[in-house]
């Protein structure tokens, strides 16, 4: 166990370790001298742009991104304005901040993403010095221009500029300034000589940090820690105060001997931290400063970049890259030497029993009797996580695994879990990925969004084989992995479209949660319509398909697919698209050539748009619909002459139908109208619009009785019609003279008990045995009954 601790500097009571992450794949010929760097935190990209300042069109700067490994990942020369600084957004896309105040945002890949400037103002000013930042808002931009004002962006996403107070008696760039986030809202802690102030939205305020006497000199560097609860200061004089940010609490004053100030200055500690420290980092020396008033210094060969990160500070050189933490308290209790812990108990244990040796049984005896070796177990497991050699994590599980053999009642799932978690972390810890997590950076990160990471950077078949490893469920995991390896698939030029949509279909299938016609979406917005057409005919919902279709502008197709999908709200839908993008003569042609559409737009005309209706027929030479309009039409017209004049034209269309019936019926209605007008006029009946039968009705209870009978001579009433109708009618009168009368006029072809019923019904048996008589023989005991 000696080998491990070799690494260890004691720091007070706590223990910090160098880890070496990896030899760097890059070849940078000058170092990193000269250079902008900046290194996204849970082991994120790296980007590196030599001479930021440099203005010569004739020989560019060179902006390169790599992955945390140094493997390459883009480079394009710097074809804007001069960078002050360079920084990375929560979702890994690179801020690249101009003197003129415009910030340009570029994806992992060098793609141009969009851009937005810091205001108007700093145009004339320039920007002398920018940070981006984190908080729970978002990714932030702050910069100090030439006029020794601050601005301040919260939210790239939902951009909010802010301009801060001034402040009272500066004079060009303070020296040293931070961003703090306390109370929900984002101030700016800015020294300048022996003062300290606070800018908030409204007010700029003096400030003194708690035992930090004006004899430790002026503030020359600050910086607050990840969680941004914690604040460090350097003065002039060497002197390093910490404390927490709100500047209410002192922690430490640590005199480091130095009196130049340091390039970089960064928090080093962890969750649950015995001992948090802060890293200051000059040309050659690289020194650890701990609450406790003690340092640890490291020699620097060469020049490096610190990171911030949640439990420690990544060291990245030309050469190699290194992650200084503090060593985990379980850690310590396992690999210190002479440990009794029940863990480094465990562990010797394993190792004799790998051994063959009964030291293995007196190690396990010791641990069982003292009740510990599910504690022991544990430790094993939990020190497993915060290793990054896989051999020493290997150990570690194994003898856990060993330890848990003699426990009845040990769950195995956090075991497994951490098996499973430790494999992913050492495959994407790989150099050829480059994400160097720590388990606590993990835990925090969550697996989902290491899942967005490995998408983002194209790592499908790694993404695809993790999901599988946890069994994440589809429509999370795999299903969204090939959703983005589609919508990336389309966008290779170097392919033809069959080749795209049979590897899309190929690999995809019938996945669950994957969407054809969004990888379709993503081919039309690269400007490949003809692949977009071919992945849709993939997609089984043609509620997906059509509303893409109508986007590309392919009318027909998509009529033809909701006429396919039987659905009809769908066919209403693309035909209401064509209606208002077509002429009306490209439009009715359209519909011809899909029965179903048109005859759906047909019954929406009837109910909707009665003169489309028309247009419609008039376009297909259908006559006899037309005429039928023309004949539904007449009778919403009030006037008689617009109304017959429809009528008349139905007639025509009638007789160019060759409908022979329908046009003599018109005639006959029109013949009608105009006698009902005429006796409106003469008698002011107001029969007009009635029914042959209705008007002869109105006229027998008038007692127009020759009109009557004109109407029954000219239009042809059946007999048995129009004496049902006169008997009724006089009945109702009780006309019974007239009522006999009428039945001697001529033979009744009606019979006669049908005037002994109807008779009765008025209550009237004495008439109503007037006609018993004339029964025929066959229904004269149902006469009798009758009038019984």
């Amino acid at each position: 166990m000696a080998f491990i601790t070799a690494n260890w500097n004691p720091l007070g009571e706590a223990f910090y370790r160098k880890a070496e992450l990896y030899e760097m794949c890059w070849s940078l010929r000058d170092g990193l001298r000269d250079c902008l760097v900046a290194a996204a935190p849970y082991g994120g990209p790296i980007a590196l742009l030599r001479e930021p300042l440099r203005r010569s069109p004739s020989s560019r700067p060179q902006l390169e991104i790599y992955s945390a490994s140094g493997v390459s990942i883009t480079s394009f020369p710097w074809k804007s304005g001069p960078v002050v600084q360079l920084g990375w957004t929560i979702n890994d896309e690179l801020l690249c901040i101009q003197e003129d105040g415009s910030v340009l945002i570029y994806d992992l890949f060098g793609s141009f993403k969009r851009h937005f400037s810091m205001g108007q103002e700093v145009v004339q000013s320039q920007v002398l010095e920018a940070k981006v930042f984190h908080s729970p808002y978002g990714t932030g931009v702050a910069i100090v221009t030439g006029s020794s004002r601050f601005t301040l962006a919260t939210n790239i996403d939902d951009l909010k500029l802010r301009r801060l107070p001034e402040v009272p008696g500066l004079q060009g760039p303070p020296s040293c300034w931070a961003i703090l986030t306390q109370d929900r809202q984002t101030k700016v802690l800015l020294a300048t000589g022996l003062d300290l102030y606070i800018l908030d939205n409204t007010s700029c305020t003096a400030v003194c940090p708690p035992g930090l006497g004006p004899q430790a000199g002026s503030i020359v560097h600050m910086c607050v820690s990840f969680s941004y609860k914690y604040l460090a200061l350097f003065t002039d004089t060497g002197h390093l105060w910490t404390g927490l940010s709100h500047l209410q609490d002192k922690m430490s004053e640590v005199d480091t001997k130095v009196r130049m100030p340091p390039k970089q200055m960064v928090w080093c500690r962890r969750p649950k931290s015995q001992q948090p420290s802060v890293v200051l980092m000059w040309d050659r020396l690289l020194l650890v400063a701990g609450v406790c008033n003690d340092t640890i210094q490291f020699p620097l060969e060469d020049q490096c970049i610190c990171v911030g990160e949640l439990d420690g500070v990544r060291i990245i050189s030309s050469t190699n890259q290194e992650l200084l933490q503090e060593v985990p308290l379980v850690c310590q209790d396992i690999f210190k030497i002479a440990s009794m812990a029940p863990g480094a108990l465990l562990l010797e244990a394993h190792r004799e029993y790998e051994k063959s040796s009964q030291k293995a049984d007196e190690y396990l005896r010791e641990i069982k009797e003292q009740s510990m070796l599910g504690e022991a177990v544990r430790q094993c497991v939990e020190a497993a996580v915060h290793e990054y050699d896989s051999s020493t994590q290997k150990s570690l599980l194994r003898a856990a695994s060993f330890g848990k053999c003699f426990l009845t009642d040990f769950s195995p799932e956090p075991f497994v879990s951490t098996c499973r978690e430790m494999r992913v972390l050492n495959a994407v810890r790989d150099a050829s990925v480059g994400l160097p997590l720590t388990h606590t950076q993990f835990k925090q990160m969550t697996l989902q969004v290491l899942i967005d990471r490995l998408v983002y950077r194209q790592f499908y078949p790694l993404a695809i084989e993790i999901c599988r490893y946890l069994k994440i469920p589809d429509y999370q995991g795999v299903s969204r992995v090939l959703k983005h390896w589609a919508s990336c698939k389309v966008q290779q030029k170097d392919l033809s479209d069959e080749a795209i949509a049979r590897a899309v279909c190929l690999k995809v299938g019938d996945s669950p949660g994957v969407s054809y016609s969004h990888i379709a979406a993503k081919a039309y917005e690269c400007g490949r319509t003809e692949l977009a057409i071919k992945l849709l005919d993939y997609e089984a919902r043609s509620g997906e398909q059509v509303p893409l279709l109508l986007k590309m502008k392919r009318s027909q197709l998509a009529l033809s697919k909701a006429v396919e999908s039987g659905d009809t709200d769908l066919v209403y839908t693309v035909v209401s698209y064509l209606k208002n993008e077509m002429n009306r003569g490209d439009f009715f042609m359209t519909l011809r050539n899909q029965p179903v559409a048109l005859s759906l737009y047909r019954q929406f005309c009837k109910l909707q748009e009665q003169e489309t209706l028309k247009d419609l027929y008039n376009q297909d030479d259908d006559h006899q619909e037309l005429a039928n309009y023309y004949v539904t039409a007449s009778y919403r017209e009030k006037r008689l002459e617009t109304r017959l004049s429809l009528l008349q034209a139905a007639v025509d269309e009638y007789n160019k139908a060759k409908n022979e019936f329908a046009a003599k019926a018109t005639e006959e209605e029109m013949r009608l109208l105009r006698f009902q007008r005429k006796l409106d006029d003469e008698k002011g009946a107001g029969l007009l619009g009635l029914s042959l039968q209705a008007t002869m009705e109105a006229l027998l209870s008038l007692g127009l009785h020759k009109q009557a009978e004109q109407l029954y001579r000219d239009f042809r009433v059946p007999d048995k019609r129009y004496w049902w109708l006169k008997l009724k009618s006089l009945a109702e009168k009780e006309e019974w003279e007239e009522l006999e009368k009428f039945s001697k006029s001529k033979k009744s072809p009606i019979g006669y008990l049908a005037f002994v019923e109807v008779c009765m019904k008025s209550n009237n048996k004495y008439e109503a045995k007037k006609y018993v008589s004339r029964v025929t023989p066959e229904q004269k005991v149902k006469a009798h009954l009758a009038v019984r």
